[in-house]
């Protein structure tokens, strides 16, 4: 495991190192945190579904208020409606209405998550400490030359800030292959859903801080 991450400048210089903190290092040697990774992206998953799925019961049919014959004398079943179920264009039994799918996990499961998804990036190398990122302006090909300059311009890219700002919105905003995070938003699933994760040092520094 590593101990120390590369900070590198805008140009892909080295200007400094970050210390990766214990608690990182320790969930790969005790082997934690496994299942937690499981239960916070399948209940982030869960919880964008839409749940809009929806079918009309016998009360929400359109027509069916008379009675279709009389309830005796005719020598067949029963009817009171030619919306019930049993017949066709009635209701549907037991079918789909809109719903949440959001599963509910507590803090420290979610932590758990969020430290061994980030430890097992970092060991496989995948994580990138930026010093700043400082753009001229909000023009695309300067975002494109520092990802150009960090050589993971073909990889599929995360990009963590500790806030946005309107130039690097712009200058992101047409590189298909990159999206930016505020540090307080980034979750499990993103963490092991991108290729390179590019982590600015204040907004590694705001992450760690939510491991606690």
């Amino acid at each position: 495991m590593l101990k120390t991450l590369d900070i590198l400048d805008c140009s892909g210089a080295r200007v400094g190192e970050y210390a990766v903190p214990e608690c990182l290092n320790s969930v790969i040697e005790n082997d934690k945190g496994t299942q937690a990774v499981h239960d916070a992206v399948v209940a982030y998953l869960a919880g964008i579904r839409s749940g809009s799925a929806c079918t009309k019961t016998r009360g929400l049919v359109r027509g069916g208020g008379a009675k279709p014959w009389r309830q005796k004398g005719r020598g067949g079943a029963r009817a009171g409606s030619n919306r019930s179920p049993v017949w066709t264009g009635g209701g549907t039994i037991f079918g789909p209405q809109p719903r949440s799918y959001a599963k509910k996990l507590n803090k420290k499961v979610l932590a758990l998550a969020l430290t061994r998804a980030l430890a097992e990036r970092i060991a496989e190398g995948d994580v990138l400490v930026l010093d700043k990122l400082a753009l001229p302006d909000h023009k695309t090909r300067n975002a494109y030359a520092v990802l150009k300059n960090l050589k993971i311009q073909d990889d599929t890219i995360m990009l963590s800030l500790t806030d946005f700002d309107e130039a690097t919105v712009c200058a992101t905003g047409n590189i298909p292959n990159l999206v930016v995070r505020r540090a307080v938003t980034v979750n499990a699933y993103e963490l092991l859903r991108f290729k390179k994760l590019v982590f600015c040092k204040d907004a590694l520094d705001a992450f760690i801080g939510r491991l606690a």
